[in-house]
């Protein structure tokens, strides 16, 4: 799927994990330089989702950096 050499030399990776579920990936950071660019690589618009890192939930505009991994967690209205 994506270029491991090829993506280390553009910046490396972070690891995401999706959830619901338990779906786990690297995605090339030059791919998701922020949490908005992350959210819209994942087909997914604001709101939709919270990003956290650490346990603490990111806002849009927070850069993201090789080797951190974040948690995307779907939100879903129910009611």
């Amino acid at each position: 799927m994506f270029d491991d050499k090829r993506d280390e030399r553009r910046g490396g990776t972070v690891t995401v994990q999706l959830q619901p579920g338990r779906s786990e990936f690297e995605l090339p950071r030059a791919r998701a330089k922020n949490v908005a660019r992350l959210l819209e690589e994942l087909g997914l618009r604001q709101g939709t989702a919270i990003v956290a890192r650490d346990g603490i939930l990111l806002t849009p505009d927070v850069p993201l950096y090789p080797g951190q991994t974040l948690l995307v967690r779907k939100v879903m209205s129910s009611g």
